[in-house]
């Protein structure tokens, strides 16, 4: 523990030193400037020599050979080798003298009666000439040095790490991090190993060398980091991937190697190990050149270096590597492989439970109202990440402050839930009457239908008032974590969808662009029915090869692997799919036209509808949704799609709790 003490007291003087560097460069010049005005003042001389006339050697000698009779040199001072003299009519010259003229020193004293030698005042300015360009070489250098460490790197330790040592300042522990319970047990163990390494070892169990946290963003890969350096008592290094990239190539390298020294140093230093880590890898550890795109020497080279750091790893060092990234599949496979990064850890999307010990971390130090239920808040926000979640508290907090309330209470939560998913309203925009009510009956389409159809979770919420990028929304969240869907059920929201469309044509006998967002989502959910989920008559295979960025959720390139005529049936499956369940939308609306007269209505009148209060207005407390989807839209509907399973993200964007967002003329 001592030795972990003179660990962390040497790293602190160390960034004494690093503060006290503004100071010392203020020395350096004052000390230059002094040096300047010395040699300055040590010549005062400098000035009467620019006045005076140079006489040659033979001119001087012809005048004081005859300066017996002449008088002409009123008198001379002998400097080194230098006389100063004076002339009957006042005029100043010079005469610079060889050394050792004896003869010429016998013809002064005879000739000139005002002869005076001047012992000579050189030390000074022959000690400045001497050593002032080494002075000021070393000067230029040291200012230099110290003044390239405010932009950021020393000319000294360009190639040396950026990393981050922990100290104490750091409260983040395992306590303030939630959802994540399989990733904290994970990272546990290997704090456990430092703090006793042979309960372990007597088994002949070897700790992983490295461990990589793998999620989607805000899922908390960098607070897991930071609650590890909160719990471990041994030295821990933290710095960002982009730290080790350089315009100039080898600087990358040479820092991979510097970090992993300082590591196995801190390491010795404290007896019981040292923790490293990387944050956004993916910035180095890229795939290396395949032969597409073009190669990165700098990048490489790194990468080159961290592979053979890690590979090289002394078992007794004691050092563990933890990345964290949100692009795995952009990696090098020489760096996943086992014996580098031994363990890889997903840290996803927190379920229910999850959700709800995440807001009460965030909620810890906010005044929550006793009538704020934070499982109820929990199930509102599906596929929330912990980052979301967050936002969703410090919103709901400003939102309860603008109010001047005590407390924060169940509106602020939901309303904070809605800005976040949304954005803020808009209530300050002017819309015409006209496009008020079309909003209006596209958003009762879709609300009205929510409540018809018995495979698609009832909406909460219905509002005309603009809200981010939407003129309208519907909200129908999910009342529990799905991971899995039938046919029936994408079916029906398909029908959700088109609703608003379907409500447009039917009560004003026009369509408008406000129905942009559903059709381009109902398209989306059709087309994945029939490539990837095998719902179609086409049957169970998948077409086109996907390649994913796996944890953003977006779609990289699609290359097609099947003949133009299956492109056209697919086409037709697509057609299919979405016609059919237009048609049922429109069935549905034409058969409840008197109850989307009336949700029309309300909207127009409040602007705002809750679904509490339309089902009494609809008279739909106690009714049963209508049946499923007719069966020639319904063809194995059971089949489940296999990437759901393990990666339930991918299809997030599909499953968007928000219909009917009115955007207008799409840009």
């Amino acid at each position: 523990m001592d030795e972990k003490q003179d660990f962390k007291k040497n790293h602190k003087k160390q960034s004494n030193r690093n503060r006290n560097q503004n100071t010392n460069n203020n020395w350096v010049l004052g000390l230059g400037f002094f040096l300047v005005f010395l040699i300055l003042i040590s010549r005062p001389e400098v000035s009467t020599i620019q006045k005076s006339q140079e006489l040659s050697y033979s001119e001087f000698y012809s005048i004081l050979k005859d300066n017996a009779q002449t008088h002409r040199i009123q008198k001379l001072e002998l400097s080194e080798n230098m006389l100063e003299g004076v002339l009957t009519d006042g005029a100043k010259f010079i005469v610079n003298l060889p050394p050792d003229d004896k003869a010429i020193l016998d013809l002064i004293r005879e000739n000139v009666s005002a002869f005076k030698v001047v012992p000579p005042k050189t030390f000074w300015s022959q000690l400045f000439f001497s050593f002032v360009p080494i002075i000021f070489f070393i000067l230029f250098i040291w200012f230099i040095s110290y003044r390239g460490s405010q932009v950021g790197n020393k000319i000294w330790s360009f190639g040396k790490s950026r990393a981050k040592v922990n100290t104490k300042n750091n409260k983040i522990t395992f306590a303030d991090v939630a959802g994540v319970d399989e990733a904290k047990e994970e990272l546990q163990e290997v704090i456990e190993f430092l703090k006793e390494p042979k309960k372990f070892q007597k088994l002949g169990g070897k700790i992983p060398k490295g461990v990589l946290l793998i999620g989607p963003p805000g899922t908390g890969k960098t607070l897991l980091a930071k609650a590890v350096a909160g719990e471990a008592n041994v030295p821990f290094f933290s710095l960002s991937g982009s730290d080790f990239v350089e315009m100039f190539v080898g600087v990358g390298a040479s820092r991979v190697r510097d970090l992993f020294e300082q590591g196995r140093k801190a390491a010795k230093s404290s007896g019981k190990g040292a923790i490293i880590f990387i944050d956004e890898i993916d910035a180095v550890g890229r795939l290396r050149f395949s032969g597409i795109g073009g190669g990165h020497d700098e990048r490489e080279q790194t990468l080159n270096a961290l592979l053979v750091e890690m590979d090289g790893f002394d078992t007794q060092t004691g050092i563990i590597l933890i990345a964290a990234t949100n692009r795995p599949d952009t990696l090098d496979p020489a760096l996943l492989r086992p014996g580098r990064f031994d363990r890889q850890i997903v840290v996803n999307l927190p379920d229910i439970l999850g959700r709800e010990a995440i807001l009460k971390v965030h909620t810890k130090n906010i005044h929550m109202s006793d009538k704020v239920d934070l499982k109820k808040m929990a199930q509102q926000t599906v596929y929330f990440s912990g980052a979301d979640l967050a936002n969703v508290c410090n919103e709901a907090a400003l939102l309860a402050a603008r109010k001047n309330k005590e407390s924060v209470g169940p509106e602020e939560m939901f309303a904070a839930i809605e800005r976040v998913t949304m954005g803020p309203e808009k209530k300050t925009r002017t819309m015409s009457k006209k496009e008020k009510e079309i909003t209006a009956y596209h958003e009762a389409g879709h609300a009205l239908l929510s409540l018809l159809i018995e495979e698609v979770d009832t909406f909460s919420k219905v509002s005309i008032i603009p809200r981010g990028m939407a003129g309208g929304y519907t909200l129908t969240p999910p009342i529990e974590d799905r991971h899995y869907w039938s046919k029936k059920e994408l079916l029906g929201r398909l029908t959700v969808a088109l609703g608003g469309r379907a409500a447009e044509e039917i009560c004003l006998q026009e369509i408008t662009t406000g129905a942009y967002s559903d059709l381009q989502t109902a398209t989306q959910i059709a087309k994945k029915m029939v490539c990837e989920y095998g719902m179609s008559k086409l049957g169970t295979l998948t077409l086109g090869r996907h390649h994913h960025q796996v944890f953003l959720g977006r779609d990289m390139m699609e290359q097609r692997d099947y003949s133009e005529e299956t492109a056209k049936a697919i086409d037709d499956e697509v057609r299919f799919f979405v016609d059919g369940s237009y048609s049922r939308a429109k069935t549905l609306l034409s058969q409840n036209i008197d109850k989307l007269e009336l949700l029309t209505q309300k909207l127009m009148e409040k602007e705002v509808v809750d679904i509490d209060e339309a089902k009494v207005l609809l008279g739909m407390e106690n009714v049963k949704k209508s049946p499923a989807a007719p069966d020639d839209l319904l063809v194995n509907h059971d089949i489940q799609p296999p990437e759901m399973k393990n990666n339930p993200l991918s299809i997030f964007p599909l499953l968007n709790p928000l219909w009917g967002e009115d955007k207008g003329i799409p840009a």
